[in-house]
This record gives C-alpha cells, structure tokens and sequence, in this order.
C-alpha cells in the first residue's frame, strides 16, 4: 500500500503503528495516573457538530490539559485516546465543556486531507468515540440513563446496569474487473460525474465474501465469480470499518443500475487515467469522469487496479 490514501491508517502498516497512537487501555482504569498525565496532556476539542478546533492556518489547535479550565472539562469529562510515540498523552473533550476557543472549526474530511497522519488519526478516533457517546446516552434495553466510565470507552446503564461498548459497522468497497476493464456506478446525490467502487454494508451472518457477492449483484447485476482482500480503512463517517477487495466478473456481464445506483458501466484503462488527470491540480476540465476523493479507500482501490492494468498492458 502507499500513502496516497492517507491519513485513518490506511499506509503501510509499520507506518500506520507509528502514527497511530499507542491506545493503552490498561489506563483507562486508572483515573489517578489520567488526572497526573492531564497538565501535559494534548487534548483535541471538539464542537457539537464533531468539527476540531483549529488555528488562522486550519491547523490542530490541540491545548495542553493545564491551559483548559478546571471545571467539568477536566480529564473526568475527557476521553482518554492514548499515548503518542514521545509517550505524551491525548484525550478529547467536547467544545461546550471547556473554556477556551479557537478562530476556526474544521470538519474531519478537510483535516484528512490536509493534517499530518498523526493529528488527522487523532481526530478520526475522536470523532467516532464523539458519536457514539452522544447517540448512546440511554440504554437500548430499559431507556435508562446511560453513565460513561473506563476515560470514556464504556456506558453503563444506571437502571439496569447493562454496559455498552463503541461499535463499528464493517462494510466491504470492492473494485470488480473483467480481466479489462473497472466496474464503477455513481450514487444520485453525489455531485456530478463522479464514480466510484461498489460498496456495501456486511448483514448479520454474512461472510466478507457473501457481502462482496451479493452487494456487487444487488447494485449491478453482475456476478462476482472470484475475490480477494487487499486492505482496510476505518471511515469514521461516522462509524465505519471498509475492508477493500478485488473482484473479478466474467467478461459477458452487463452492469444494470439500481436503486443504489443511477447509473453504472465498465471502464476502460484510458477512462481510468483521464479521470485521475482530471481530477489532479485542479484539472478539471469540466467534462469527463471523476473519481472518489485521494484519501479514500475507494481512490486507492482504483489506482492499485490502474497500476495492475498498466502492468499488464507491458507485457
């Protein structure tokens, strides 16, 4: 893999350890060690709508623990993330609990294009403990009030005391080839001339591989007769895990679009590079395809299928 898909993990792994923070859930039980690890602590501010604090620039604004107030913003109200490679600590506190301001808000998809893989992982797993916390405040058993313990990464229920855990939703984004051409279909909402890979939610009891099957032929009416993993990438929008594959269909299938799918046809290797050109620099000529944002997953799919198809073309 390469970083041209940055920045949730998705780099090669040893590169992706070193960035991603060490999450030392052997802390989380200990309040004492958090309160002391606070007044040096990195804390990343979140406002009510899950954008990050930030400077003039659309930098991290990330203030030490000492620099926020000691009201109910201290690390008791924080989410303890973990400990970055200098063994400094990091934690995440919601914008309304604490006193302090910044001159911008920017939302997770800017920061993964533009921050460094550490900050912009920092935000990914910020954001999706946000959400989680803020749509799990009542028990789904009892309707009773839900209490977070453990720096944030558990709810119990203060009536029938049932725990509850953050959760992500595993979905399968798959790039499917005739041994030709790439199969891509565009969703009606996204903006014009987009295309991208298929994807699709995994169903209880359903294998990867099942998933890939039925959601390639639900939204295209093609039939997968071969797949394989190739890597993943967690996409906090809000909770998600993508776990790509590469499929391969018979060269007679005839994509049909769908419910999911306004419009769905095969690619050529030309196609393939024109959009890629057109969507670099701000080369966009207007006309033509284009394809799904560089720190996708999808993005990577489609370039790992180029580059295979380039070699192919050379022999």
């Amino acid at each position: 893999m390469t970083q041209a898909a940055r920045p949730f993990a998705f780099v090669e792994a040893d590169a992706a350890w070193r960035a991603a923070l060490d999450r030392a859930d052997h802390l989380r039980d200990q309040p004492e060690t958090l309160i002391e690890l606070w007044p040096q602590a990195r804390v990343i501010v979140l406002d009510a709508s899950g954008n990050a604090l930030a400077d003039d620039d659309g930098a991290l604004r990330a203030p030490f623990g000492r620099v926020l107030s000691e009201g109910p913003g201290g690390p008791g109200a924080a989410i303890f993330l973990g400990l970055d490679g200098e063994g400094g600590a990091w934690f995440a506190v919601d914008a309304e609990l604490v006193a302090f301001d910044a001159p911008r808000r920017v939302d997770l998809r800017a920061a993964a294009a533009h921050w460094s893989l550490l900050h912009a992982s920092v935000f990914a797993q910020a954001r999706a403990l946000q959400f989680w916390r803020s749509r799990n405040r009542f028990c789904g058993v009892c309707g009773g009030a839900v209490g977070f313990e453990r720096a944030g990464w558990a709810g119990r229920c203060g009536q029938c005391g049932v725990e509850h855990y953050p959760r992500t939703d595993p979905a399968v984004i798959v790039a499917v080839s005739d041994g030709e051409r790439l199969l891509l279909g565009r969703q009606a909402a996204w903006p014009p001339r987009r295309f991208s890979v298929i994807a699709g939610f995994v169903e209880p009891g359903e294998s990867l591989e099942q998933t890939v099957a039925r959601e390639v032929l639900e939204e295209t009416g093609v039939r997968v007769r071969s797949c394989r993993y190739l890597g993943s990438q967690p996409w906090p929008f809000p909770g998600a895990l993508m776990l790509g594959f590469a499929a391969e269909a018979g060269a007679d299938e005839e994509p049909q679009s769908s419910a999911e799918l306004e419009e769905v046809r095969w690619f050529t290797l030309e196609e393939i590079r024109a959009a890629i050109a057109r969507g670099e620099g701000g080369a966009d000529d207007g006309e033509g395809y284009l394809l799904s944002p560089s720190i996708s997953i999808s993005r990577w799919l489609i370039e790992q299928w180029r580059l295979a198809a380039e070699q192919r073309a050379q022999r």
